[in-house]
């Protein structure tokens, strides 16, 4: 059981790290490489396995609701982004609130991550 819980606390500790990350990791130069690629495979997690499995696929998220179940837990929500705002606010939030406002500001990372690793390289580079 206490492993059980163990697991679960890891698997939300992982998960804001992966938010945050997805969120902010842009910041610091040296880790927008390594920003883009976990950007690229949140969106390949998303949308490709997305098309077997429900568009917002994060096979984190199953994994944890596993868990969650064994721990006796019902009725989770699909997106962890959801359960974790209803936890802190203590509120039934609006699921498709929380998808869009969720898309919105992991495509506005996105983008500032494409223009800082790749549109912006590639102007580096011309002047150099």
């Amino acid at each position: 059981m206490w492993g059980l819980i163990l697991l679960d606390f890891a698997f939300t500790v992982l998960h804001l790290l992966i938010i945050g990350f997805n969120l902010f990791g842009w910041i610091w130069r040296p880790l927008r490489k390594a920003h883009l690629a976990v950007i690229l495979l949140t969106a390949a997690s998303w949308l490709g396995l997305g098309i077997w499995y429900g568009i917002g696929y994060c096979p984190i998220t199953d994994w944890q609701w596993r868990i969650k179940r064994k721990l006796g837990e019902t009725d989770l929500p699909a997106s962890f982004i959801k359960y974790f705002a209803d936890k802190v606010t203590g509120a039934d939030l609006n699921a498709g609130l929380i998808d869009l406002i969720t898309v919105v500001f992991f495509v506005m990372a996105a983008a500032v991550s494409v223009y800082l690793n790749i549109i912006r390289g590639k102007r580096r580079r011309r002047r150099t």
